[in-house]
């Protein structure tokens, strides 16, 4: 199993940013969330390891949970 990996591998981290950005601009909310959600499914794919893929949904998840 190739572990997930969550050091930056971008030559220049803000270009991806940028390029983020620049591919929702004048979505609307819901084709924002649309284009994420294919996003997501294109990279998982292009991953194919599950185990990479659950470890980074489940780092993800925890980036939003609230703990109260």
């Amino acid at each position: 199993m190739t572990p997930l990996s969550t050091q930056s591998n971008f030559a220049v981290p803000d270009e991806f940013y940028e390029r983020l950005i620049d591919a929702h601009r004048d979505l609307s909310l819901e084709q924002s969330h649309a284009m994420n959600a294919a996003l997501v499914l294109l990279l998982s794919n292009h991953i194919g390891d599950m185990n990479v893929i659950g470890d980074a949904l489940a780092k993800a998840r925890a980036t939003v949970e609230h703990t109260d």
